[in-house]
């Protein structure tokens, strides 16, 4: 069986190498650097130096294969996901784009594709969770806590991350939608900043951000859902102040008689400043609480992951959280345990029981184990 992985980030080094112990495996990418690194990591990958923007040309590109990865950067997801659907090509996907990928439903239907998307940890596990339990219990809240974090806090910023800095900028730019008493509600990005103490790593902050995404159009039932990011103290209120400043603004200055983008310049400044090492240590922490009623009964039940660096397979946390939960989903359409034809978002998925606990055995198998509180 061959697979296609479009994009060699960190994320999708891993979900290459991942499914590298299993299936053929190439991986596109424009980076040579990435792909050399991505060679060297996982010598049984192939790899091939494409522009994978030039969407017409994805149906030549990908056959032959039979399933797809898609792990882009954002800004280019939708139209990617896209073009691969054009193709006929089942997919998962964890580009994590902007725009709602529901609106390829029908789309994928025609083409006769099955494309699961938003297929990592958050979005991802948690849409997961809820789905699964909101086909066994009436839910009234649903909450999730979660964020990627170095080891060794170092100023200003006390943040590292593997995806591409204007990935994290849009989350922290982007209004938050969150639904409250029924009703969707917007508020500012970084707003209600919380702190939390956790046994695992201490002192945390947490603050808005619009991570719920399909929840929002396929569980409008649930009265309160919220998802919020976790950071260092501080953290918020330093990129508050940036974006206040400008820094994040995609409305073009003159300087010097030019003119730049100032959040393309800070993307340029930050990509050093938060560039994961290669081998160094962090931590992905997430807090996922269900309440509501069951035959009557109130049932609250939390699932609670910590996460580090694997100095072994030398993979980060975050890469192992997102992409193995990618590559679990992949498993599924490969034996033939969900083969229904449209876009699922991962709550689809988490409702049928048998692929609710085959991610969860997928990934305790790699040593991501989610510990739960409360009856499953």
């Amino acid at each position: 069986m061959t697979i296609a992985v479009l994009g060699a980030g960190m994320v999708g080094r891993a979900i290459a190498g991942d499914l590298s112990h299993r299936f053929s495996v190439t991986t596109f990418d424009r980076s040579t650097a990435a792909l050399a690194q991505l060679r060297q990591q996982y010598p049984g990958v192939q790899t091939r130096e494409t522009d994978l923007g030039n969407y017409a040309g994805f149906p030549a590109l990908l056959a032959g294969f039979d399933y797809v990865v898609t792990a882009v950067p954002g800004f280019m997801g939708y139209a990617v996901l896209q073009a691969v659907i054009n193709a006929g090509k089942n997919v998962v996907d964890i580009s994590f784009f902007p725009e709602n990928a529901l609106a390829l439903d029908a789309q994928a239907k025609a083409a006769g594709v099955t494309a699961i998307v938003d297929c990592g940890v958050a979005p991802g596990m948690s849409n997961l969770v809820l789905g699964y339990h909101n086909a066994r219990m009436t839910v009234t809240d649903f909450s999730c806590m979660v964020g990627g974090l170095p080891r060794q806090r170092v100023k200003p910023f006390e943040y590292k991350a593997p995806f591409s800095p204007i990935d994290v900028i849009e989350e922290y730019t982007r209004p938050a939608r969150l639904v409250e008493n029924g009703t969707i509600v917007t508020k500012p990005a970084l707003s209600e900043p919380e702190l939390h103490t956790f046994d695992t790593i201490g002192t945390l902050e947490s603050f808005n951000t619009d991570g719920l995404r399909s929840l929002l159009f396929t569980m409008p039932h649930i009265p309160n859902m919220k998802e919020k990011t976790l950071r260092y103290p501080g953290h918020a209120e330093l990129i508050r102040n940036m974006i206040a400043a400008g820094f994040f603004s995609d409305k073009p200055i003159t300087f010097r008689g030019r003119e730049i983008s100032p959040l393309e310049f800070s993307s340029a400044i930050l990509i050093d400043q938060w560039k994961l090492g290669a081998e160094e240590e962090e931590f992905t922490l997430m807090q996922m609480t269900v309440k509501g009623t069951q035959d009557g009964q109130p049932r609250t039940i939390t699932y609670h992951l910590y996460d580090v660096y694997d100095t072994h397979t030398r993979t980060s946390s975050m890469s192992r959280t997102t992409g193995y939960t990618c590559t679990a989903a992949l498993q599924l359409l490969a034996e033939g345990k969900f083969t229904q034809k449209g876009v699922f978002p991962p709550e689809i998925i988490g409702a049928d029981e048998a692929c609710f606990r085959a991610i969860f055995a997928y990934l305790a198998e790699r040593n991501v184990i989610y510990k739960v509180t409360g009856t499953p």
